[in-house]
């Protein structure tokens, strides 16, 4: 059997020992190399994300500034379009009450318009009504007139007439021969 005195296991326990410290550093090595890898990985996707997200920052940057500028432009714009407006109210009330008058005179103008024209309307149908009358009256008498007028002559034309025929006959029988039997 194995003597185990004193030296024996001092020497046992020196090579425990050491085999313990070499398996540590061996680990230890193992995990400083899995640990600088990851550190390496890690760095170069944080150059990645970085490559990847500053012109996104940059772009943002810019975008910022120019969308400054731009709301600064509009702010002066629309205290442009508000100054023209506290400007131009008073004028545009004024224009709307002063056609709103307009229009007022001229719903009064054209009702008197329209009253004269329905006055004149009414006398130029009664004098239309009085021309026809008189038209008629006077076509009448005319018609009548010449009724008797040709009764009037016609009456000693036909007895003119009727003596013309009958001197004819008798110049024609005058004339002509007598022929005997």
């Amino acid at each position: 059997m194995l003597k185990l005195d004193h030296q024996t296991l001092l020497l046992a326990f020196v090579v425990v020992t050491g085999l313990a410290v070499s398996l540590q550093a061996i680990i230890l090595l193992l995990i400083f190399v899995a640990v600088r890898k990851a550190a390496g990985s890690i760095r170069d996707e944080a150059e990645n994300l970085r490559a990847s997200i500053m012109p996104v920052i940059f772009d943002t940057r810019d975008l910022l500034a120019n969308t400054q500028g731009a709301l600064a432009d509009s702010q002066a714009l629309l205290a442009n379009a508000q100054g023209f407006v506290t400007r131009v109210t008073p004028r545009i009330e004024s224009a709307t009450a002063d056609i709103v008058e307009i229009t007022h005179r001229l719903r009064e103008q054209t009702a008197e318009m329209q009253s004269s024209a329905l006055e004149i309307m009414d006398r130029v149908r009664r004098q239309s009504i009085r021309a026809d009358e008189m038209v008629s009256r006077l076509l009448d008498t005319l018609d009548y007139a010449g009724g008797f007028v040709a009764e009037a002559v016609s009456k000693p034309v036909r007895q003119v007439s009727g003596i013309l025929r009958s001197v004819k006959a008798i110049v024609e029988s005058l004339r002509t021969p007598v022929t005997r039997r």
